[in-house]
């Protein structure tokens, strides 16, 4: 202790940093804390991690949202088809489901959820293992036959033009559906110069350019609207059937009404079951698409040749904005090399085609 200082030893060695046994020089000043080492305001350090943990913990309606719609993808043959027939009206339109996927990511991106981001990759996966084959552009060269099928619509106001339009696509054989007393002679006169062979039984009609066989109605429903005929190719017979089931509605009351439909459709699967001929053809309007389970008695027959060599889904109606494809090709013993559908008419519906490979 200094007799000329007053203080104490410990108040100068506080005064001037120096401790006992530090070496540190007398008088020298001290450091302020760097940066990294200096005391932060309460909070600050977890305020990154708080937005990043917001960011999946925020928007949990939207993840709901996405894993039901991808348990509806999954597993719409479990929904059940009794009173409403709630099932064949799901797998109608299963593929419009689709859009919820976009749909719910912009709304991901607004909540700025990545929880919910993530979420929508479910469906979107779900939905490409579905429908994503149909995508892929499957069209190829050749064929021996070339098929159109029309359901060409009774209220069609010009049957004249449809019948040239038809006629200009080259096919070999034409199929047409709603054809009435006013407008099948309309149809005849118009195509017999270039299909020397034809037939109408009831609602439906068959011209060739190759010569028709054993043709008869058969009896799917009360009235005719569905013939069978053997059409004689260079490459030898094929069974061909001119299909036309029954109307189908959605009411308030009773939902998707497909009562009719479905009878026909199991009528027309024992004939063509009970078919000789190794080579088949059914064309026309099944008024469903082939993913309606109502309608596997018939397509659990035949193989559609819009799936196997079609570009996209070939939606056919309505003709305006086509949301489903309810007409169809389909084929046993041959092969489809090619399928699409022809520009719109005066129906209601689309015209569709398809090469085969006999």
């Amino acid at each position: 202790m200094s007799l000329l200082d007053p203080k104490t030893e410990t108040e100068a060695e506080t005064e001037t940093g120096t401790g006992a046994g530090t070496g540190a020089p007398t008088g020298s000043v001290t450091r302020e804390p760097d940066a990294e080492t200096a005391p932060r305001e309460p909070g600050a350090a977890g305020r990154p991690s708080r937005a990043v943990h917001g960011r999946w913990r925020r928007g949990r309606v939207l993840v709901v949202a996405a894993l039901l719609l991808a348990l509806l993808l999954a597993a719409h043959g479990l929904v059940p088809n009794g009173a409403g027939r709630v099932g064949s009206l799901l797998e109608t339109f299963l593929p419009w489901l689709g859009a919820g996927v976009p749909v719910l990511l912009v709304l991901a991106a607004v909540r700025r959820s990545a929880a919910a981001g993530v979420a929508v990759l479910v469906p979107a996966v779900v939905w490409c293992s579905l429908f994503g084959g149909l995508l892929v552009d499957k069209r190829s060269g050749g064929g021996d036959l070339t098929v159109v099928s029309h359901n060409v619509g009774e209220a069609n106001p010009d049957p004249a033009r449809t019948a040239r339009d038809l006629a200009a696509s080259g096919a070999g054989l034409l199929a047409l559906e709603e054809l009435s007393a006013r407008t099948a002679p309309v149809y005849a006169r118009a195509l017999d110069g270039s299909y020397p062979y034809h037939s109408v039984q009831g609602t439906v009609g068959l011209w060739s350019k190759h010569p028709l066989r054993d043709v008869r109605p058969v009896a799917i429903m009360p009235w005719t609207r569905a013939l069978r005929a053997t059409v004689v190719t260079p490459k030898g017979p094929v069974a061909v059937y001119g299909v036309h089931l029954a109307s189908v509605r959605v009411r308030p009351g009773t939902g998707f009404a497909t009562e009719r439909r479905d009878e026909a459709a199991a009528r027309l699967a024992e004939a063509v079951r009970a078919e000789r001929l190794p080579r088949v053809v059914v064309v026309g309007d099944l008024n469903g698409t082939t993913g309606d389970r109502a309608l596997r008695p018939v397509t659990s027959l035949l193989s559609s040749a819009q799936e196997e060599a079609g570009a996209g889904f070939g939606f056919t109606w309505p003709a305006s904005f086509p949301v489903a494809r309810i007409d169809q090709i389909l084929v046993k013993g041959v092969t489809a090399a090619s399928s699409w559908t022809l520009p719109r008419t005066g129906s209601d519906h689309l015209p569709v085609a398809a090469s085969l490979r006999l």
